[in-house]
């Protein structure tokens, strides 16, 4: 399908990859153990596989404890020697992650085109008023809508329908923004437009589909809807 301007009326952000720059876990753990991208890659690997697995067998946690749940297996898979103590430290790195230098200058630029923003997240409602406090937009969003408000992780549309019914706004009348590309194919698959913000220069995964609309930076999107 092709990107559509004049349908948008609100605007749906992902955070983690998408806002924030989640490389720092890898540093945090990297205080800690002496290889630490292999652990990285695996954590955020069985991070995403518990949410996926949850939504099919009824096993909902709050994103907080499957992400410490996948980085407590991957350090067991590494043998790593890190304490409770260490492991919740590194965690605590996703109350603070960096973010991009395009976000709160592009959000800016599309909220004074007449857009809504909002951030529509697996995270739980505490990360993710931390993640937006210590990126400086809180100003620029309407509300933060989690995936702990149903109980569902994405890419299901019962979340995307949520978020819809939430803003108030007509589902095809919503472009979500993402780094993952699940979440562009489940935003899709529930009526939503799907951009897709591929940020290093990555392939499309070849499966369900394709995107919308892909772009590099936020002021990208902000061209397509031409302010």
């Amino acid at each position: 399908m092709t990107f559509d301007p004049d349908r948008v009326q609100t605007i749906t952000f992902d955070s983690y990859s998408t806002l924030v720059d989640v490389d720092a876990a890898v540093r945090a753990l990297a205080d800690h153990v002496a290889d630490p991208e292999p652990i990285s890659t695996l954590w955020r690997l069985r991070s995403l596989e518990y949410t996926l697995v949850a939504n099919h067998v009824d096993a909902y946690q709050p994103f907080y404890e499957m992400n410490r749940d996948a980085l407590q297996y991957a350090l067991e898979v590494f043998d790593a020697d890190v304490t409770e103590a260490e492991r919740d430290e590194v965690l605590a790195v996703y109350h603070e992650l960096d973010v991009f230098d395009d976000v709160r200058d592009g959000i800016e630029r599309l909220r004074e085109g007449g857009y809504d923003c909002y951030v529509v997240s697996n995270g739980d409602p505490d990360m993710l008023s931390s993640m937006i406090d210590h990126a400086d937009i809180g100003d620029l969003l309407e509300d933060a809508i989690s995936a702990d408000e149903v109980e569902t992780y994405k890419p299901a549309a019962d979340l995307y329908r949520h978020a819809a019914g939430r803003t108030g706004t007509p589902i095809d009348e919503i472009v979500h923004v993402t780094a993952g590309w699940y979440d562009v194919m489940g935003a899709k698959h529930a009526g939503m437009q799907g951009a897709w913000v591929d940020r290093k220069g990555r392939p499309w995964e070849p499966v369900a589909g394709e995107p919308d609309l892909t772009i590099e930076r936020f002021h990208d999107l902000a061209a397509e809807l031409g302010v």
